[in-house]
């Protein structure tokens, strides 16, 4: 049988310091033995690190203000507290920090957790869009179709909507800018009494001279 000199050489390849012969392979380093409350509180402590600190993540106190459900609130001993909570089967949550001593509750800290990420999610889905609809004009727009557009922005406002008016300059009609300045301004007066606008002077960007219109709110 042919022997197989480039993998013969490479299992005996010198290394070190001059030295030669074959290099075992290196075995597993042991993994860590832990307690699994602690290790289940860690994982726990790492998903809400910028929250709270939670249990053994407690550190640097001696004593707490304790509340929650079924506890006498007072002033107790970290191990106390600890002791506590680990009596319910329930997690010490410090949640005022600052305070003199610390004030720590007793809770279920990822039911919490869960409650406030469904409040949050919920908040979001019912919180108002803000909806903005355009309104363009040109320099030299005639007063038929600046009524017909100042109709529809007077709408938009009263819906709740925002309403964004810019006058697009096409080529060289940027060089009269002044026309565009006149025409917002008689466009922010005409709406007075349904929106007001979030800048003024009108900003221009590129070829746009913009000025957007938040709604009034209406009087209870």
């Amino acid at each position: 049988m042919r022997t197989n000199y480039k993998y013969f050489l490479m299992a005996f390849t010198p290394h070190g310091n001059g030295g030669g012969g074959y290099r075992p392979k290196p075995s597993p380093a042991p993994r860590p033995q832990g307690n699994k409350d602690q290790q289940r509180n860690a994982g726990r402590n790492d998903s809400n690190k910028d929250q709270h600190r939670i249990n053994e993540f407690i550190r640097g106190v001696k004593e707490v203000r304790l509340v929650g459900d079924n506890v006498e609130m007072g002033i107790y001993s970290i191990q106390d507290a600890m002791r506590i909570a680990e009596e319910q089967e329930l997690d010490l949550v410090e949640i005022s920090p600052t305070a003199v001593p610390p004030v720590c509750k007793v809770m279920d800290y990822q039911k919490f957790c869960y409650q406030q990420k469904k409040k949050a999610k919920e908040a979001k889905a019912n919180a108002a869009k803000v909806v903005v609809k355009e309104i363009r004009f040109g320099p030299q727009t005639d007063d038929h179709d600046y009524e017909f557009k100042l109709r529809h922005a007077k709408e938009f406002l009263q819906e709740g909507s925002k309403v964004k008016s810019y006058v697009f300059f096409k080529g060289r009609s940027i060089l009269f800018k002044e026309q565009g300045e006149v025409l917002l301004a008689r466009f922010t007066q005409d709406l007075a009494e349904f929106g007001k606008p979030d800048n003024y002077p009108p900003v221009l960007e590129g070829k746009r001279m913009i000025l957007i219109f938040s709604p009034k709110a209406k009087a209870k």
